[in-house]
């Protein structure tokens, strides 16, 4: 017998990290609730991973997901801003973690290829996608959008992750 599985995806940022939550059982999906939290840019940086890790910890409280899925960071040409972006990602995998999710991470082309069929796309694409799979979604900004996407393609990829992580457990 299959349980509805609550799962959170998390697309990290150091202005704005979006969380989208969705209920999948079996292949179905549904959409649960989505949104953004914000740091204050005009903080020092430790202040604003704090607001980071209190707003995603207090959305985890408040819709206990079962697991949780966070995108990867891509490098760029900015050093500091790639490592600023870094530690937001830190925050959006410690809060799940620290609350005894299982934390699955997913590269930006394999969320664009698990929503839009292709790994490279248009935010516009992503959002028209987000519509036809969960017609009730939604969603302010590209933020919370893309964590729609990176949980629904946790949701599609989570039955091969359990058994990588159960090979590596023998």
């Amino acid at each position: 017998m299959q349980e509805t599985i609550r799962i959170i995806g998390i697309d990290p940022g150091l202005r704005r990290t979006g969380w989208g939550v969705i209920d999948t059982l079996g292949n179905s999906l549904r959409f649960v609730a989505s949104g953004t939290v914000t740091s204050d840019g005009d903080m020092d940086l430790a202040s604003r991973l704090c607001q980071l890790h209190d707003g995603l910890a207090d959305v985890v409280h408040g819709y206990r997901p079962d697991e949780a899925a966070v995108e990867q960071t891509f490098v760029n040409k900015d050093a500091v801003a790639t490592l600023k972006l870094g530690q937001a990602r830190g925050i959006a995998m410690l809060v799940p973690a620290r609350a005894g999710l299982p934390v699955s991470e997913y590269a930006p082309n394999a969320v664009k290829k698990a929503v839009i069929g292709v790994g490279h796309g248009e935010k516009q694409q992503i959002h028209m996608m987000l519509k036809i799979l969960m017609p009730k979604a939604e969603f302010k900004g590209n933020d919370a959008a893309d964590a729609l996407a990176i949980a629904i393609c946790h949701a599609h990829n989570r039955g091969g992750n359990r058994m990588r992580m159960a090979k590596l457990a023998v």
